[in-house]
């Protein structure tokens, strides 16, 4: 009489493996984890409990998953035939781009040093980067006096702290608390004009509409005219470095993707100035401009109309997400 085969030694005579069971029903799940921030509380293979995502290049098997918010999948490919054990390894996909830097689906990187962030199928995720910083101790000398409890400090005590002196950006921050049908209106920042002379578009997210959904809004943008030499052509007056605005002697069509306006726009841009100060919109309204195409129809789009601007130290590339972080 033979022993009893072990799971997952031999070819079974059909051929096939047996593999190791993993899962044990009725559920019996520890406490839920607390995971590291940027990792996935997920619920288990088996369908039972919540455990912390696996993360590429991690062991996983049939109860424990890859992170799926990250592309991730289990790959058994190594573990042939019996394929009981992989490792999480991405999803083929696209990349992202960022302010003009191409990264690969999974790479890790830090555009801002307030942020570090992740790239999977095109989309990028991000998550606060905590700096170090010393330190000093709390306890203190006092010369003479000592208070009951008081505990006795070695001198050039330090401890290494985490520390959150970082601002963040509320996610939905930009317009007053607002409610339309029991629907708590939200919106992102408009992003920065994708171009710093002629037509441009800003983006930004908001639940503004019949669904009360998060969608992409889009809107034009026209900062400054393609003008050559801009600072001959702008008259900065007698005692200052800077105009903030200006605009041009006569009201023009818009021309954007072969198409032009069917009314003409004297638009208020934004200025120049003689030190290293740029000039950016301050306050602005939407407007909705028709376009006309050749033998194609009309369509619409909404614009920025700007009002005033600022003129500031604090200059930002086109495109830069990360533009009103800010140190405390």
């Amino acid at each position: 009489h033979s022993p009893p085969e072990q799971p997952g030694d031999k070819p079974l005579e059909t051929g096939e493996v047996q593999r190791k069971e993993v899962c044990r029903w009725p559920c019996r799940c520890p406490p839920v984890p607390a995971c590291t921030p940027g990792i996935s509380l997920v619920k288990d293979g088996c369908g039972c409990c919540k455990v912390c995502a696996k993360q590429a290049g991690e062991p996983c098997n049939e109860a424990d998953v890859c992170d799926p918010h990250k592309g991730l999948y289990c790959d058994y490919s190594e573990d042939e035939p019996r394929y009981e054990t992989g490792l999480c390894a991405y999803l083929v996909a696209v990349g992202c781009e960022l302010n003009g830097v191409y990264y690969a689906n999974g790479q890790t990187f830090q555009p801002n040093r307030l942020y570090k962030c992740l790239c999977v199928s095109g989309t990028i995720g991000c998550t606060p980067a905590f700096t170090p910083r010393l330190a000093g101790s709390p306890c203190a000398r006092v010369p003479g006096r000592k208070k009951p409890g008081q505990p006795i400090c070695g001198l050039g005590q330090h401890k290494q702290l985490q520390s959150t002196n970082y601002r963040l950006m509320s996610a939905y921050r930009s317009l007053p608390l607002v409610l339309k049908k029991k629907c708590l209106i939200q919106a992102t920042p408009w992003t920065p004009c994708s171009r710093t002379c002629g037509i441009g578009i800003s983006s930004r997210v908001t639940n503004d509409n019949r669904k009360c959904e998060m969608k992409k809004e889009k809107r034009l943008c026209f900062i400054q005219p393609c003008l050559t030499n801009m600072l001959k052509k702008i008259k900065i007056p007698k005692g200052k470095t800077c105009q903030p605005t200006f605009q041009l002697p006569t009201a023009e069509k818009l021309v954007f993707s072969g198409c032009s306006t069917t009314q003409r726009y004297k638009l208020t841009f934004c200025g120049v100035c003689l030190d290293k100060r740029c000039c950016t919109p301050n306050k602005s309204k939407m407007i909705t401009v028709q376009f006309e195409c050749p033998n194609e129809g009309f369509f619409r789009w909404k614009m920025m109309w700007i009002t005033s601007c600022v003129c500031q130290r604090i200059c930002s590339a086109p495109g830069d997400i990360f533009s009103q972080l800010k140190l405390l």
